[in-house]
């Protein structure tokens, strides 16, 4: 993405303020119960498979799936009218949860179900940092 004078910037809260200070830090943090091992995103105040509290947060390995995905063609404001086209997808991490973010990195139309996805941090004002995520390196 281009600039974000203008665009619709996340307005932490006291439960994700540890997403979005791992974000600037360049981890992806995702809430782990402790209770019964479950790992969700986005953050909750009670644990979204045993109804715990006993929530911490757990290192994603940032690395997953794309679930399924659009590309945008048409700006919602003019703010984001250099961006077009860009990608807005459901990734599955490896740990389980699904987060909503772009796919970079890549032309809109090579972008596939299935593809494999890793994290990459993009500093939208000196306040927030948005995961977003790029084809994976291949390995080996």
């Amino acid at each position: 993405m281009s600039t974000t004078q203008g665009k619709f910037l996340p307005r932490p809260t006291p439960g994700s303020k540890p997403f979005w200070d791992g974000c600037r830090d360049g981890e992806l943090l995702i809430q782990h119960c402790a209770a019964c091992g479950h790992y969700q995103f986005y953050p909750r105040i009670l644990c979204t498979n045993c109804n715990s509290r006993d929530l911490g947060w757990a290192r994603s390995a940032g690395s997953g799936k794309v679930i399924t995905y659009t590309v945008v063609r048409h700006p919602v404001s003019p703010a984001y009218a250099d961006d077009v086209p860009y990608v807005i997808a459901l990734i599955r991490l490896g740990e389980g949860p699904v987060m909503m973010s772009n796919v970079v990195q890549c032309e809109p139309d090579k972008v596939q179900t299935g593809m494999p996805v890793e994290v990459v941090f993009e500093a939208w004002s000196d306040e927030i940092t948005m995961p977003v995520f790029r084809p994976a390196e291949k390995t080996g």
